[in-house]
C-alpha cells in the first residue's frame, strides 16, 4: 500500500471516529480566519488528527461560507464564517488563535476568558515585554499590559519548556522567526560581535497580508524588488530583544527587509564579525548543540545556500553558514515559509506543546516543489 492510500484510509478512519472522540479532540477556534495566516491555520488544523475546528471567525466575511472565499477548502471546510466573538468562543474552544491586526487581542482579552481557554496570538501584542517599546514601534496604546509578564514568546525551539504552562502564547512573526533562529546559537555562545550584526531579509508578498494595498498590486510587485521599513521596521526590536536574551546583554543591529515577487517565503542572509579565534568548527558545533534534535530545523551542508523553494508549504527552517576568512565574518543563510513556520505552522506547533501531544502532529507535510 502506498503512502497516499494509507493517508486516505487514516483520514477516513479519523473522520468516522470523530463522534466517538469529541471529548478527546482539541476544540480550536480561529479569529481572523480569512486573512492569509488565518486561512493557513484552517488548512493545517483541518488535517490535524487531534483537532476539531469549532469556529471560523471573520469580521469581513461573516455569514459567507469559508470555502467560497478559499476554494482550496471546497467540500473540506464549508462552514459559514462567524462573527469575531471571543467571549462566546472562549466557552466553546480549548484554544483560540487570533490571526488579527495589532491591538485586537490586547484590546479584548480578559481574565474570565483566560480561565476558560488558551490564546495563541499571531499579532505582536504580547511579543515584546516592554510596553513602551511596543507603543513606540507600533504606534498603539497597549490595552492589556498586565498580561505581558506572563505571556510566553512562542519560539518553540527556544521556549519549549515554558509554553505548556502558558495562558497566552505570543506567536513570533515570520521575519523574526527566521532571523532569531538563524543567529541564536551564535549569540548565546558568544561567538560573534553583537554590535556587528546585519540582517538582510526578503519576503514573498503574502507577508504583507490580504488587504488591498496599491504597493501590493501585481504591476507594483512583479519584476521588482525593493527594500522597505529601512532602519525602522517594527520587527527590529523583537529580534534585538530575543538575541539580547540569548547573549545576556542588549543587542543593537541593522535589519532591512525586502519585498520580492513571489507568493511565499522568507530568506535571511545575516552577517556578523567573529570573535577572535572563532572558526568554522566552532560555529558548526554551536548549531549542532542547539539544533541537532530539532525536527523542524534542518542544518544544511557547510556553505550550501538555503532556498525558499525547498521549504515552501512546510514547517521547516533551513539554515546554513559560511565563514569568510578574508573579512573575519560569518555569513548565515536561512529560509522558511512565512505562512507556515513564520505564522500558522508555528502556531500549531505551539498548540501541540501546550496540550502535550506530538509536536509534529498536523505538520508533517514535506515541502512542495516545484
Amino acid at each position: 500500500m502506498d503512502k497516499y492510500s494509507l493517508h486516505v484510509i487514516i483520514r477516513m478512519s479519523n473522520s468516522m471516529s470523530n463522534s466517538r472522540k469529541r471529548c478527546e479532540m482539541i476544540k480550536a477556534g480561529v479569529i481572523g480566519a480569512t486573512g492569509y495566516a488565518g486561512a493557513e491555520l484552517i488548512r493545517l488544523l483541518w488535517q490535524h488528527p487531534d483537532v476539531e475546528i469549532v469556529w471560523v471567525g471573520s469580521r469581513s466575511y461573516a455569514g459567507e461560507r469559508f470555502s467560497s472565499i478559499y476554494g482550496n477548502m471546497f467540500r473540506l471546510v464549508d462552514e459559514s464564517c462567524l462573527e469575531e466573538d471571543m467571549d462566546r468562543l472562549a466557552d466553546e474552544a480549548d484554544v483560540i488563535f487570533t490571526a488579527t491586526p495589532q491591538g485586537y487581542c490586547a484590546g479584548i482579552v480578559n481574565e474570565d476568558m483566560l480561565k476558560k481557554t488558551k490564546i495563541i496570538d499571531l499579532s505582536a501584542d504580547f511579543r515584546l515585554k516592554d510596553m513602551n517599546v511596543y507603543e513606540q514601534w507600533y504606534k498603539l496604546q497597549h490595552k492589556s499590559p498586565q498580561y505581558l509578564p506572563e505571556a510566553v514568546y512562542g519560539l518553540c525551539e527556544i521556549y519549549r519548556k515554558d509554553i505548556p504552562k502558558a495562558r497566552i502564547v505570543a506567536n513570533p512573526g515570520c521575519y523574526t522567526t527566521c532571523s532569531i533562529l538563524s543567529l541564536y546559537p551564535l549569540a548565546a555562545e558568544g561567538l560573534i560581535e553583537l554590535r556587528s550584526i546585519i540582517i538582510d531579509a526578503k519576503s514573498g508578498t503574502s507577508g504583507a497580508g490580504r488587504g488591498a494595498k496599491t504597493a501590493n498590486l501585481y504591476c507594483e510587485v512583479n519584476e521588482n524588488i525593493k527594500a522597505y521599513g529601512v532602519a525602522n521596521h517594527r520587527h527590529t526590536p523583537e529580534i534585538e530583544e530575543q538575541l539580547g536574551i540569548a547573549a545576556g546583554r542588549p543587542v543593537l543591529l541593522n535589519f532591512t527587509p525586502h519585498l520580492v515577487p513571489m507568493n511565499r517565503g522568507i530568506l535571511v542572509t545575516a552577517y556578523a564579525d567573529l570573535k577572535k579565534g572563532v572558526g568554522k568548527d566552532d560555529i558548526a558545533a554551536a548549531y549542532e548543540r542547539y539544533y541537532k534534535d530539532e525536527y523542524f530545523i534542518r542544518l544544511l551542508p557547510y556553505g550550501s545556500p538555503a532556498e525558499t523553494r525547498f521549504v515552501e508549504g512546510s514547517n521547516f527552517e533551513d539554515i546554513s553558514f559560511k565563514v569568510d576568512e578574508r573579512t573575519g565574518r560569518v555569513i548565515v543563510m536561512a529560509a522558511i515559509d512565512n505562512l507556515v513556520k513564520g505564522a500558522a505552522g508555528q502556531a500549531v506547533q505551539n498548540m501541540n506543546i501546550l496540550f502535550g501531544i506530538d509536536e509534529r502532529a498536523g505538520l508533517m507535510q514535506a515541502p512542495m516543489f516545484p
